[in-house]
């Protein structure tokens, strides 16, 4: 089973943060037209932007070649010129089309290779990514330390899935040092953003804690505050 839906794909980053030097005018009447659902609009006034070599215009457009015309190929193509630009978004697109061989042969190698261009810019999709397939093994060799650094990455800027994950790791050992204040706290914060799988790890943990080690993981959670990073 794929990794990836189209929800990972950042669909809804789309209409997020259209602005760009020069440019953000037309960008932020593109985004207006999404909005309202008029693909045409929009389309009509990226095309001309990403032609020029604005990246972000590239990657939205290829975003409506794959959900609206459903044509992967001129997607890479738009996505591969982004990433061409060192746009994590561009990078982040491409790594999603060939772990899934949308538009191009399927290589999680060089899938893994632009998930970690963006990774390594803060994107916050890639680096939970990047950890889920150090665990997995898919283009990369399997290393469970790389795994939660990137989820740790993740976790940091508040991504509910790499928080749960990193709570498990922790719990575990896996890749970490097993320690169940850290296994705790990380799991507190994954269930307050939705992510119910994470009640089993804070729970369990809580089993072989003592008051004090409780009390301490709650602390750290109610002072957690996330890393200001990359905004997707």
């Amino acid at each position: 089973m794929s990794l990836l839906n189209l929800y990972q794909f950042g669909v809804l980053s789309v209409i997020l943060a259209w602005t760009t030097s020069g440019f953000a005018g037309s960008l932020e009447d593109a985004v207006a037209a999404w909005r309202q659902r008029d693909v045409a609009k929009a389309f009509e006034l990226l095309r001309p932007l990403a032609e020029q070599g604005v990246a972000q215009a590239q990657w939205r457009l290829g975003m409506i070649y794959l959900t609206e015309q459903k044509n992967d190929a001129e997607a890479v193509k738009w996505f591969r010129k982004a990433a061409d630009q060192d746009d994590d978004q561009g990078q982040w697109f491409l790594g999603n089309m060939y772990f899934s061989g949308w538009g191009v042969r399927k290589d999680e190698v060089e899938a893994a290779s632009w998930y970690r261009k963006a990774a390594d810019k803060g994107h916050i999709d890639a680096q939970r990514i990047l950890g889920i397939i150090y665990i997995t093994g898919q283009g990369v060799v399997p290393d469970h330390v790389e795994a939660a650094k990137w989820m740790r990455k993740a976790a940091d800027q508040g991504d509910s899935t790499a928080q749960e994950s990193l709570g498990l790791m922790y719990h575990r050992g896996d890749g970490v040092p097993q320690d169940y204040v850290l296994a705790h706290m990380w799991s507190i914060l994954a269930v307050a953003q939705g992510a119910k799988g994470a009640a089993f790890v804070r729970d369990a943990a809580a089993e072989k804690m003592t008051p004090e080690q409780i009390g301490e993981a709650q602390r750290l959670a109610r002072e957690w505050k996330p890393v200001v990073g990359k905004q997707n």
